[in-house]
């Protein structure tokens, strides 16, 4: 079975890969995967342009976890979307050193729900399950995650309206 753990960047994928990693999970990275698919690199945004779709059709699953902001593309079996409220996702952002327009650009998405609607687009609702790691402790988010693999916790749709910080900077 292959899970998709997903959101946007800053939402706190890669700190709970590592966790689940950790625990002796198998995760893998999409990085690990895209480097035949990356066709150009937008310095202005700094950015890698990727051919998602050649990426998808070429991609053989794995057994365990895939981890990165488009892994919801992907034929998973379930899919984690990880959320952020956009202040504190432009507060990680920047403290990464991020453009201030890759941040706000970035906190937009997370405001529109962008990830989430994707992985709707390609996925069933009950495959898929929502997790908010503004306040949450990674350890609590990583305990969950592992309960909806098992099976033990059903898809959650508990979704924040965010829709106050569109148009404004954060």
């Amino acid at each position: 079975m292959m899970t998709a753990l997903t959101g946007t960047p800053g939402t706190g994928k890669t700190t709970i890969a590592a966790l689940l990693t950790a625990r002796n999970m198998q995760v893998v990275s999409q990085k690990e995967t895209m480097a035949p698919y990356i066709l150009e690199h937008d310095a202005e945004r700094d950015t890698d342009i990727i051919d998602d779709e050649a990426w998808v059709d070429a991609f053989v699953p794995v057994e365990g976890i895939i981890e990165g902001h488009l892994t919801h593309l992907l034929p998973a079996d379930r899919v984690v979307v990880l959320r952020c409220r956009p202040d504190i996702l432009a507060t990680r952002l920047r403290a990464r050193g991020y453009a201030e327009e890759k941040v706000q650009e970035n906190a937009e998405a997370e405001a529109l729900d962008s990830i989430l609607i994707e992985a709707l687009e390609v996925h069933p609702e009950t495959h898929v399950t929502v997790i908010d790691t503004t306040e949450q402790l990674p350890e609590e988010t990583a305990n969950a995650i592992e309960a909806f693999i098992r099976g033990d916790a059903p898809h959650s749709f508990t979704l924040p309206d965010w829709s106050e910080y569109l148009g404004r900077r954060v």
